[in-house]
């Protein structure tokens, strides 16, 4: 026979409403906790989070809106919004966009289906009428018309920060290569900032932004760099700009980092025990998504919470810039 709330509730010593707060990770002291769990494995109990969502009008599951699976950022994010989910007994919905807003404006129609309980969103494609103030929705980086939750890295730091160990590494000329959409993000503020610090440092800089859906990058970039010969550091919007440019560096013989460093933006690697991939402003991408999912749970539940959340970045040396003496 399956165990019952009841008989958790029994062996445990305390009530029903207990083990459902243990359950929906409500306010329970630790050593309650410890028991009404410790019941929980000794009855093998499973809760039935579907029929309890019916109940509740909650399906205890959550999409996550990702432009592409294929960038190790977002798939980094999504790890650790999985494992946030997890701990508080939600599944994930995994939606890969494809930057395609049709696609976006179906997952969102989940949410008022009553499919899903919430959304966390990144997304840059156009649907700014299908966002409202009283969507459970969360969105990384963009903000939009109505007054929506967001969480983002500060971007603008991260600006200042390269063009800062760019500089104290000798670099007397620098420049920005990276991409842009139309859509009004956090994101822009990397290069904004960037050449705001190069023009407070006194340094001469470049840039080279284009329009996304990016296309012809790779000779793109090399007519920009053969133009600006002249160039001895560059900041890109992410980390994999930073590796394309460093491969059309080396097809162009300069050696990175001693004829060009680069830093990239993100903090890739290709496993968590490695070292990063390029010199890159680290984003705390554990932090974001653990941010965003609390949100998101708290305004499914009903609680207020502040609309902006900008957490910290910092520098990770990997190989592309020149150490310090």
């Amino acid at each position: 026979m399956k165990a019952t709330m009841k008989e958790v509730a029994k062996l445990a010593g305390v009530g029903v409403g207990t083990v459902s707060r243990v359950l929906n990770n409500g306010a329970v002291k630790p050593a309650t906790r410890a028991k009404v769990e410790e019941a929980m494995r000794q009855l093998n109990y499973q809760p039935d989070f579907y029929a309890r969502g019916l109940k509740m009008k909650h399906t205890q599951t959550i999409a996550l809106i990702l432009p592409t699976v294929w960038h190790p950022f977002f798939g980094e994010f999504a790890y650790h919004v999985e494992t946030a989910l997890a701990q508080r007994h939600y599944k994930l919905y995994l939606c890969n966009s494809s930057g395609d807003s049709a696609k976006e404006q179906e997952y969102i129609q989940m949410v008022m289906q009553n499919k899903v309980d919430g959304i966390i969103g990144i997304t840059y494609s156009d649907i700014d009428e299908y966002i409202s103030s009283n969507l459970p929705f969360v969105s990384i980086d963009r903000y939009f018309t109505e007054d929506v939750i967001y969480v983002t890295a500060d971007n603008a730091a991260g600006g200042r920060l390269a063009a800062n160990e760019l500089a104290k590494r000798g670099c007397r000329k620098v420049a920005y290569i990276g991409g842009y959409q139309e859509t009004p993000n956090e994101t822009k503020s990397r290069r904004k900032y960037f050449e705001i610090e190069c023009r407070k440092l006194g340094i001469a800089y470049e840039s080279l932004d284009m329009l996304e859906p990016l296309e012809h990058v790779p000779e793109k970039v090399a007519a920009f760099l053969e133009k600006e010969p002249e160039i001895e550091g560059i900041f890109t919007i992410n980390d994999p700009m930073a590796l394309s440019v460093v491969a059309v560096l080396e097809q162009m013989g300069k050696s990175v980092p001693e004829d060009v460093q680069v830093i990239g933006f993100d903090g890739q690697k290709m496993t968590e025990g490695d070292g990063y991939l390029v010199s890159t402003i680290v984003q705390p991408t554990k932090m974001m998504a653990e941010a965003a999912v609390s949100k998101l749970l708290a305004v499914i539940n009903g609680e207020t919470v502040e609309k902006r959340t900008v957490l910290p970045v910092s520098f990770g040396a990997g190989g592309t810039t020149k150490e310090l003496t």
